[in-house]
């Protein structure tokens, strides 16, 4: 593995150009986060490859999960709802319960809880019957999904926790239970079971584990053991984050790469985890020469992608000061038919093709305080505007599991902010 020569040598790994001998890549850097089983060092060179199977892969939609409150005692919406709807009604939208909390009973005043609790989303109440575990109650089967950042996550249960307290948004209280089963349970095996490293060319990091491969005892297990942030290299070597992209496991096995003379391919045995839809890719590409030059690029992309393109932005963001403020700027309203259409827009508004101004709402936020290209006050003039209006309305966002950000929230934002909004 080579870099230019000259000052750049010394610079972070991420600043450098890379480059090496052969005809295909390098495509890819990996950034070994040494410190993650002992003394804290990243951006320490793991490896330069030519490809990575098993990083970008399209998963089924993530199945709905199925809950019971075991001796409920419901009470406000939950209640209502037992109350009037009939047998043959459960599962269907009209018992469609939105968001619930399982927390533990509130501890005395001036003491901290002993759970934060659970939170479950797009719930709909499936059936309920006669409790055998508490007399006097009900069970309660629930369909919906547990809050993780990922399907593989384990979710605890907390042993102290005799009694949970059900609660819906707001902390409306929807009664208790004395338990719950289909919440809690241990980390799943990993989506994608194997990563491969092909043509690879191993740096020291790297190197110590492949050194270990025959190594049985527990310290040789420990040396095969890789965490490494995932980089793309573009046409002139220099090497952007893919945010959510990470080769975490142990080395399992390597050998000669039919990509060139010296280069290896490395299985890694993967920890539990999700991919990168494949749709990512196409995505770098548009990075891979230059930064796009043509805006709404993104347009034809579902909310999913159009997430990524939003982090893309942010890994290829240039850092340039702020213009100064009372600017104008032109989004161009015609594909905001979501969210993630709106941070795609307003990206190219402030930014330019290929822009980032913001990918989630916290994110937004930190944007319009300066630091993102532009300074506030400044001007907004939203062109299409009407295509936001029809679509960013009030509803449940089942993608985001919680009430579904409106264009008047978007607004009232912007204003709070100084931005003045020219809605055309």
């Amino acid at each position: 593995m080579t870099t230019s020569a000259g000052p750049e040598a010394v610079l972070p790994p991420e600043q450098r150009r890379w480059t090496w001998e052969h005809l295909v890549g390098p495509r890819w850097l990996l950034l070994d986060d040494v410190g993650f089983e002992g003394p804290y060092e990243d951006d320490t060179p793991l490896a330069l490859c030519a490809e990575i199977d098993g990083l970008f892969v399209d998963l089924p939609p993530r199945p709905r999960e199925r809950f019971t409150l075991v001796g409920c005692t419901a009470a406000g919406a939950l209640a209502d709802l037992l109350d009037r709807l009939p047998a043959e009604a459960l599962g269907t939208d009209a018992a469609w319960l939105g968001d619930v909390s399982i927390a533990a009973p509130s501890p005395p005043p001036g003491t901290p809880p002993s759970w934060w609790g659970e939170d479950l989303g797009d719930v709909v109440v499936l059936a309920r019957r006669p409790s055998i575990a508490r007399p006097g109650t009900v069970d309660v089967d629930l369909s919906g999904f547990v809050h993780v950042y990922d399907r593989t996550n384990a979710v605890v249960r907390p042993d102290e926790v005799i009694e949970f307290v059900i609660h819906g948004r707001d902390e409306q209280p929807y009664g208790t239970c004395r338990d719950v089963t289909g919440v809690f349970r241990d980390r799943a095996a990993p989506a994608v079971p194997q990563v491969r490293l092909l043509g690879c060319r191993p740096e020291p990091p790297l190197l110590t584990a492949l050194g270990a491969l025959r190594q049985s005892t527990k310290a040789g297990l420990r040396r095969r053991r890789i965490r490494a942030e995932v980089y793309v290299v573009a046409a002139d070597g220099s090497a952007n984050q893919v945010i959510g992209a990470v080769v975490s496991g142990t080395v399992n096995a390597s050998g000669p790469s039919r990509l060139g003379a010296g280069l290896l391919d490395v299985t890694v045995d993967s920890d539990p985890g999700e991919p990168l839809p494949t749709g990512v890719l196409g995505i770098l590409e548009h990075w891979y020469a230059r930064r796009p030059a043509e805006k709404n690029l993104w347009a034809d992309y579902d909310r999913e992608l159009r997430h990524h393109w939003a982090g893309v932005a942010l890994a290829h963001r240039t850092g340039a000061p702020d213009r100064p403020a009372g600017i104008t700027y032109d989004l161009d309203g015609r594909f905001v038919t979501d969210i993630e259409g709106f941070y795609c827009a307003i990206g190219e508004a402030i930014n330019g093709p290929g822009g980032y101004f913001g990918w989630n709402l916290d994110a937004l936020d930190d944007c319009l305080r300066g630091g993102f290209g532009a300074r506030a006050p400044f001007r907004l003039v939203w062109h299409d505007s009407a295509v936001a209006r029809a679509h960013l309305v009030a509803a449940y966002d089942r993608r985001r599991l919680g009430p579904a950000v409106t264009m008047e929230y978007l607004l009232d934002m912007l204003t709070a902010h100084k931005v003045e909004i020219d809605l055309r």
